[in-house]
């Protein structure tokens, strides 16, 4: 008896599954589907050109967050809610936002160095105007230096905190031997960049 009703129930499911799959190849349809996704800028395509004002503007804005951000993970790491290596990393992002955009400050103040020379060439602008445009370009620079050399020590010792915190989870058989590997090669490079 129970052959009897196997044989009808099989041949319903055979139909329905049948049927489902010719309902999913007509809704498809003969173009491919478009993504809007933008691929990443990459290192070699970026310029060096300075930015214009609304980048400046972007460079501030995106420091604000970041300072936002780092403002509480102190409290948030002690609380339970952030790792301790977020809290680095945030406060990294503060310090690499800084130097940037220091830097695009002192490639805007070489535009318009450029632009006073000529207006003084022209006898548009004195001599005083031009030596203190001069002045506020040598204190940008140095500012942006400073803002570099704060920068690059402070990725080397994430990058040493980072090796350390590996070889611990290495010992504990949490990480591999590759993270490990891979945390030493990104301090090295560090390190021959800083001496260079």
């Amino acid at each position: 008896m129970a052959r009897i009703f196997a044989l009808p129930v099989t041949l319903l499911a055979l139909t329905m599954a049948v049927w489902a799959a010719d309902q999913s190849a007509d809704n498809k349809s003969e173009e491919p589907e478009s993504f809007d996704v933008e691929p990443p800028i990459l290192k070699q395509n970026l310029s060096d050109e300075p930015l214009p004002n609304s980048d400046m503007a972007r460079l501030e804005k995106q420091l604000e967050r970041a300072r936002q951000n780092a403002a509480g993970a102190e409290r948030l790491y002690k609380i339970g809610v952030l790792a301790k290596m977020e809290v680095e990393q945030r406060l990294l992002k503060v310090v690499r936002c800084e130097s940037d955009l220091a830097n695009a400050r002192v490639a805007r103040a070489k535009e318009e160095l450029a632009e006073k020379e000529s207006q003084f060439a022209t006898g548009e602008i004195t001599r005083d105007e031009l030596e203190s445009m001069k002045t506020a370009l040598a204190q940008l620079t140095e500012a942006a230096q400073v803002a570099t050399a704060k920068r690059e020590r402070a990725e080397l010792e994430a990058a040493e905190a980072n090796l350390r915190r590996q070889q611990k989870l290495l010992k504990l058989g949490i990480a591999g031997k590759s993270d490990v590997d891979r945390a030493e090669e990104k301090l090295a490079e560090l390190k021959a960049q800083n001496t260079r």
